[in-house]
């Protein structure tokens, strides 16, 4: 193994005062940039200036709009940190009480859109690299900052592009997914399922006469609610769990019996189940309750930023990283000095771009980030700046630490 300059924090480059002002100014340029997802064109050219800026000796952008910044000995052992650009929509504007773009301070916590999910944890691990390069860091390896794309509607696609397209693929991969700044080594996987309900339309004024898809649908929405709680579970990530998320119908008019509903269930999968299993689940409800209809699998179709375009069934696998892995023990060493406290372990309640990297490609992945998961997605999002200082100085340590030991 090679040596890193030292084991012991006094020896390593420290993130100071001003770079910690740097690192947060930039985090409020990103929040107050929209980016959502196929939309992170704006963002992404800022991100690759300030890789460039806090001296990344190579930065590109590749086929689909991915921004890989990299530092370090090329040829040997690989850490990729991942941290996605886009967002999700602001929701109701009126549910919040700051300006979602405004980047708004206050009491040491920044707010906005994407301040958790997860422009917090980017900020910090290009500056955490900017530190390291400032010093002149031997690295026996490269450590990778991947800015990745449309996370938020596919998971995991943009690191696949990165992995077989790119031919990027890394010994050990990091997610900055908020984990409150604690590890996560996990996540139930998760797929969507579109189920139609079939039925005869008439005019409403004599309903007797048709069909109505509503009904069926709403019997099948209550078989649905039933068998959550039923589900197969994992002592490490729960329960599976499954929610109908959206419900339409379709009728020639308002005062017209509609003839079709169509729903999409999101089904979160845990160790031990099956995208076959939840499908077969479904149809069973539908014979049980004499519902005519179909089920089958989410598909998606997307275009990046770059008119790239991407497709695939909507299934993405369950993870786990073993706690015996050398990539969790090596971690919690490194951020216990880092942080000066023992990290917790735990899994994530959603999903991650870990669901190709550890679930498909089988590649070690782990997560820690600032921010905590309860803010995500919510109005008034925000983070706390002292949590993404200190999580760029740990992923400054995680980068020495990790590639020392695979070297």
């Amino acid at each position: 193994m090679a040596n890193a300059p030292s084991l012991e924090n006094r020896g390593r480059p420290r993130l100071d005062q001003a770079t910690a002002q740097a690192c947060s100014d930039f985090l409020r340029r990103l929040v107050q940039t929209p980016s959502l997802s196929g939309q992170e064109a704006s963002v992404a050219r800022m991100v690759a200036s300030e890789m460039r800026n806090n001296s990344f000796p190579s930065v590109h952008a590749d086929r689909i709009g991915n921004i890989i910044g990299r530092y370090g000995r090329p040829g040997g052992p690989i850490l990729l940190l991942n941290a996605h650009m886009d967002t999700v929509d602001i929701g109701d504007p009126d549910a919040w009480t700051r300006d979602p773009f405004s980047g708004e301070v206050s009491q040491g916590r920044l707010y906005g859109r994407g301040s958790v999910d997860m422009k917090g944890a980017l900020a910090a691990m290009i500056y955490s690299v900017g530190l390291l390069a400032r010093h002149g860091v031997d690295l026996p390896g490269e450590v990778v900052v991947a800015a990745v794309v449309q996370q938020e509607p596919t998971e995991g696609m943009a690191m696949r592009v990165l992995v077989e397209e790119e031919a990027l693929r890394p010994d050990w991969v990091i997610l900055g997914e908020p984990t409150n700044m604690q590890i996560a080594r996990g996540q139930r996987g998760r797929m969507e399922i579109r189920v139609s309900t079939f039925g005869r339309s008439s005019h409403s004024s004599v309903p007797e006469q048709g069909e109505n898809a509503l009904y069926g649908a709403a019997r099948l929405i209550f078989g649905i609610e039933l068998l959550n709680a039923g589900l197969m579970k994992d002592a490490v990530l729960g329960a599976g769990s499954i929610a109908v998320t959206e419900l339409t119908s379709v009728a020639g008019s308002r005062n017209a019996i509609p003839d079709r509903c169509e729903m999409v269930v999101d089904r979160r999968l845990t160790l031990g189940e099956t995208a076959a299993r939840a499908l077969s689940e479904i149809e069973a409800l539908l014979q049980r309750e004499g519902v005519r209809g179909r089920v089958e699998t989410g598909y998606y179709r997307s275009v990046s930023y770059t008119g790239y375009k991407t497709e695939g069934p909507e299934v993405y696998p369950v993870w786990i990283l073993p706690e015996t892995h050398p990539l969790l023990i090596q971690t919690s060493a490194s951020l216990e000095r880092s942080l000066g406290r023992k990290p917790m372990v735990g899994t994530w309640a959603f999903s991650t771009d870990g669901v190709y990297t550890m679930g498909e490609a089988g590649i070690p992945t782990i997560g820690f980030g600032p921010g905590d998961a309860r803010h995500a997605h919510t109005a008034d999002e925000n983070i706390s700046l002292a949590d993404v200082h200190q999580a760029a100085q740990a992923y400054a340590d995680l980068a020495i630490d990790l590639l020392n030991y695979l070297a």
